[in-house]
């Protein structure tokens, strides 16, 4: 639980740097119930079930997920390797067939003459959620549909697909892999807190770092660590997979006087507010945080 006077606490000011975060405006029985897994019988957080073909193809997760349900689905499935790994023909097969963000397939094989599922992280990942969530299986050397994901195949079963996977990903698996060296379950311990922050914090472009200070809870090593490794694992387990989910939208931009060349931002994409519903309180009138 937060303590009453987390932000007035010296450290954290600090560290916020004159932000004021979202998730103060909550009363305290909605922050308790945010922190409670999304179930049919619990309302405060809910995901859409009922997407159009439209909207389920402007998520990459989903998109991909059905090209490689697809293909799981056909005769004796996707071949593995002796280690489980998909094999090299197929992750070649499944590199032309998918579509993801910001990859770019002539400078993946111009570092690599072939590539291994670990390397190719979009397949690596949705091959994974999709294992998790029981739509893929292996079966004597092989990675296969199972009923559910057969299912998943069938056009009025896609319409919930996005919301099998979102709440696999977030709530059912561990991304501590996606931001290695930090607190593995932060910030997706209190991802119903963030996810409701972001949706009145986000409705402009931001920076990952102001957006960390608006969203999430710090915790005592972020505070004391000699770089913003919250902002870090922010981008790395949260910003970046609500953007595969096309929940959240990116660009880069020169900034004079930078450490890096380039500085990401992001908001809100018109599909986050479709997808996600809160019933929430607040203390006070509910306003954006920028």
């Amino acid at each position: 639980m937060v303590p009453p006077d987390f932000p007035r606490d010296a450290q954290v000011r600090r560290w916020l740097g004159g932000i004021e975060p979202a998730w103060t405006l909550l009363d305290m029985e909605s922050l308790v119930a945010l922190r409670r897994e999304p179930s049919r019988n619990h309302g405060v957080l809910r995901l859409a079930n009922d997407l159009t073909s439209t909207e389920t193809a402007s998520s990459a997760m989903a998109h991909n997920c059905l090209a490689l349900l697809s293909r799981a689905a056909d005769g004796s499935g996707l071949k593995l390797t002796a280690t489980g790994n998909l094999t090299r023909t197929v992750v070649a097969e499944m590199i032309d067939l998918f579509e993801w963000p910001d990859f770019d397939r002539k400078a993946a094989f111009r570092l690599n003459k072939v590539i291994n599922e670990p390397d190719f992280l979009p397949l690596f990942f949705v091959r994974h959620i999709a294992e998790f969530a029981k739509l893929v299986r292996k079966y004597r050397g092989s990675l296969r549909a199972t009923r559910h994901g057969k299912d998943a195949l069938a056009k009025d079963r896609q319409r919930a697909l996005q919301a099998i996977l979102f709440h696999t990903t977030f709530w059912r698996t561990d991304l501590g892999y996606l931001g290695p060296g930090m607190d593995a379950s932060w910030p997706g311990r209190d991802i119903g807190i963030l996810l409701w922050s972001l949706s009145v914090a986000a409705t402009e472009w931001q920076t990952p770092e102001r957006l960390t200070r608006l969203c999430t809870i710090p915790t005592t090593g972020m505070l004391q660590a000699t770089w913003d490794t919250g902002s870090f694992a922010m981008q790395a387990r949260i910003l970046r997979p609500l953007y595969w989910f096309g929940l959240i939208e990116h660009r880069r931009e020169k900034v004079a006087g930078a450490i890096l060349p380039e500085q990401s931002f992001y908001r809100k994409a018109p599909l986050f507010d479709r997808f996600l519903t809160f019933d929430v309180q607040t203390e006070q009138p509910q306003c954006i945080r920028h």
